[in-house]
């Protein structure tokens, strides 16, 4: 299994993937690829980096774990490939998408590519998961992988949009200097917690006034 990192992420974070946890984590997740099945497939892993370069990042959003059904995971959070049914979480985004823009979302389908080339970083916490296990790859390595991630955007860009939906992304966030950049919070997605503080929260009018308001184009959302 060969997997690259976009060259200007590959620069940035060359300091992780000098780490011992990161070898480890590696050399685990070529095991894992190997002896079952596991997604998203190993080209995608990295997907999300490879269709945002750093030096193009405008806004974050953090997910947790890949989706771990067949034909889902396409490496970017909360988004699923063509043709595949939208999941819950993805249905109510879209909701609150017309409700605060008052313009429906611009695609029907579940894939979230033409956020990422916009400059949207749809970053999950976990970058792989075995089939039909959630959270089977988590506190392995991954986390503290994305954790530099989060840490480095911070402190090397300025006027980022940080959207972080519930309780896990916020508390992945901590690190976030918010003297630097926006960070947007609210409720999870999920048909769970939406209720509770997701819809009306207008994550994306206050992200679009912000990137305006720094020289920065909105998002086509």
């Amino acid at each position: 299994m060969q997997v690259k990192i976009e060259p200007s992420w590959e620069k940035v974070l060359q300091k992780e993937f000098d780490k011992d946890y990161f070898r480890k984590l590696t050399k685990f997740v070529k095991s894992e690829y190997e002896s079952a099945t596991i997604y998203p497939p190993p080209r995608f892993i990295f997907r999300a980096f490879d269709l945002t370069p750093f030096d193009q990042v405008k806004v974050v959003i953090l997910g947790q774990d890949p989706y771990h059904e067949p034909d889902q995971a396409n490496g970017l959070c909360f988004s699923v490939n063509q043709g595949v049914k939208l999941p819950p979480s993805l249905q109510n985004i879209y909701k609150e998408i017309e409700s605060d823009t008052g313009k429906p979302p611009s695609q029907k389908d579940g894939d979230l590519t033409k956020w990422a080339q916009q400059g949207v970083l749809l970053l999950n916490a976990t970058l792989t998961v075995r089939a039909h296990q959630a959270g089977s790859h988590q506190n392995l390595g991954w986390e503290q992988f994305t954790d530099a991630v989060v840490r480095v955007l911070s402190q090397q860009k300025q006027n980022l949009v940080f959207i972080l939906w519930g309780a896990y992304a916020q508390k992945k966030g901590a690190v976030i200097d918010e003297s630097r950049h926006l960070v947007i919070r609210s409720a999870h997605p999920s048909p769970l917690s939406a209720h509770n503080g997701f819809f009306g929260s207008r994550p994306f009018s206050r992200c679009d006034t912000y990137l305006v308001a720094h020289g920065e184009t909105p998002i086509f959302w």
